[in-house]
């Protein structure tokens, strides 16, 4: 029996017919996308644009998109869609103005579930657990109680500068301890005898693994959580056995020093510090409150120093690089503090030009480029453009850092730019974070970062090494890619000033009983 050429044509006429609605479909789809989307990067169909994601120094590409797309910048694929905010004015509108469905963090399925970083603030949801820790965190951190850290503070950054003094080549060991010393004395009222003590090199190493995890696109379970489900003997599957080892570093990092206050309290034998002032209150009784104050101090302990690291590293690169800018703030120094004694918080404010070689050296290079991502809760718009739940939203610091008047070019080093009658975003607006996150130990930062500065520049002066000197060539220092951006290692000469302040930096630095 021969078929019916009606039939035929007519299942053929179907079939051309639900052809033609689909690609009408998708085209429709395609176009509603790219009419209501925010701006960004040339998007392929199902894959998107977010191939296009930079892995190495993102902020970088990010900066130079502004031009081309403006300061909100959206890639999207594989079931991920990220924000990119490329300016102060943007932020603010998203992570302040917004900010109670923008608080979140991205859901890190290696380094935050399978690690274990989501029980600290760090990573923690915008919940009550967060909220309970970032309470303890501002409690203890308050204004009023940073001035009690004062005294370790400045005996801290003058043995640094001692240490600088009597043993230069090594400088980069004696910033890492400083900045360890003082988080550790701080948080734990736990002594520190050198930069190779287990607790500065641990939390050194954790550190690094973390910035390196929290990356976009570090790991592909991050995209696909169901991988992590897969059998260990799998391809693509090495990320388990990273995240066991990395489980194992956050817990000892936070585990290890909280039980060596709870000995010492036990033994009465504890120092003042944040961890045993709140265990010392009726609400420690609780497995909730406890559990709270510890993941709480991990993370003033894992993060705090971090930070203050890289920026005096930063600030060493600065000064050996412009040296009359070195040489202006040691001549106001020298107006206001004299030689015979060390500066202290109380003389910040006398210090304008210490206070902008400070602003600068946090604009110049952002300890971290690209803050830390926030996660959007819930479905929002901008602009006519429709947002999804749970997309990621990256507040490109260095972007903002990078935005400044056309007096001196954004390369440059040059404090005064903020002494001008319209200087650039004042850093402390975003060096420290945004919003309903951002960093509780802001103050304790900030004093930090200006008494280790003050004594540098008070006991030494730093300079480019011979080999570069002569030549009259600018140190070429390379930075990681990671949360936190470090400069690698380079060279520098550290002279002592003079005789008489190296002698008020010993005495200074053995008033606080640590180890010279």
């Amino acid at each position: 029996m021969e078929p019916d050429l009606t039939t035929l044509y007519d299942w053929a006429t179907l079939e051309l017919s639900i052809s033609v609605i689909f690609c009408l479909y998708v085209a429709v789809h395609a176009y509603n996308q790219w009419r209501f989307a925010l701006p960004g990067p040339i998007a392929l169909p199902f894959i998107g644009n977010i191939f296009l994601m930079p892995f190495h120094k993102p902020w970088l590409t990010f900066t130079s998109w502004n031009v081309k797309y403006g300061d909100i910048i959206h890639l999207h694929g594989l079931r991920q869609s990220i924000i990119v905010l490329n300016s102060k004015q943007t932020i603010d509108e998203f992570l302040e103005k917004r900010g109670n469905i923008y608080s979140h963090r991205p859901r890190y399925t290696v380094v935050g579930e399978m690690m274990g970083l989501d029980r600290g603030m760090p990573l923690l949801p915008y919940n009550y657990q967060w909220r309970l820790q970032r309470k303890l965190a501002k409690k203890a951190l308050s204004s009023l109680e940073v001035k009690k850290y004062h005294t370790t503070q400045t005996q801290l950054a003058a043995l640094m500068c001692h240490s600088f003094i009597t043993d230069p080549l090594h400088f980069r060991d004696h910033v890492r301890l400083a900045a360890g010393r003082i988080i550790m004395s701080i948080t734990y009222g736990i002594p520190v005898s050198d930069a190779q003590h287990e607790y500065i090199t641990h939390a050194e190493r954790t550190m690094e693994m973390i910035s390196q995890a929290t990356m976009p696109g570090a790991y592909m379970a991050d995209i696909f959580p169901f991988l992590k489900h897969l059998p260990s003997w799998l391809p693509f599957t090495s990320f388990r056995a990273e995240a066991q080892r990395g489980r194992a570093m956050i817990e000892h990092l936070v585990e290890q020093p909280f039980a060596n206050v709870v000995e010492g309290m036990l033994g009465g034998k504890a120092c003042p510090s944040f961890t045993s002032d709140l265990l010392s209150g009726p609400e420690a009784s609780t497995d909730a409150y406890r559990h709270a104050i510890k993941w709480a101090a991990g993370s003033m302990y894992g993060a705090g120093g971090e930070s203050t690291y890289a920026t005096i590293l930063v600030f060493i690169v600065c000064m050996a690089q412009n040296i009359s800018v070195q040489e202006k703030a040691q001549k106001e120094l020298d107006q206001v503090i004299g030689s015979d004694r060390l500066p202290t918080i109380e003389d910040r404010e006398r210090l304008p030009y210490v206070e902008v070689v400070i602003k600068e050296v946090l604009r110049w290079r952002p300890a971290l480029p690209l803050g830390i991502p926030r996660r959007l809760d819930c479905e929002d718009s901008y602009a006519g453009s429709r947002i999804t739940p749970n997309s990621i939203v990256i507040p490109n610091v260095w972007a903002i850092a990078m935005t400044v008047n056309q007096n001196y070019p954004a390369s440059d080093f040059v404090p005064e730019r903020f002494l001008e009658e319209h200087p650039p975003i004042d850093p402390s607006l975003y060096a420290f974070g945004f919003g309903r996150r951002i960093c509780p130990g802001k103050l304790l930062a900030e004093n930090s970062l200006f008494l280790l500065v003050a004594s540098i520049l008070y006991s030494c002066t730093i300079s480019p090494p011979m080999s570069i000197g002569e030549t009259g060539n600018k140190l070429n220092v390379k930075f990681t890619t990671g949360l936190v951006s470090y400069p690698l290692p380079f060279d520098c000469s550290i002279q002592p000033r003079s005789l008489e302040r190296s002698d008020v930096i010993q005495r200074i630095a053995t008033e606080g009983g640590f180890a010279i």
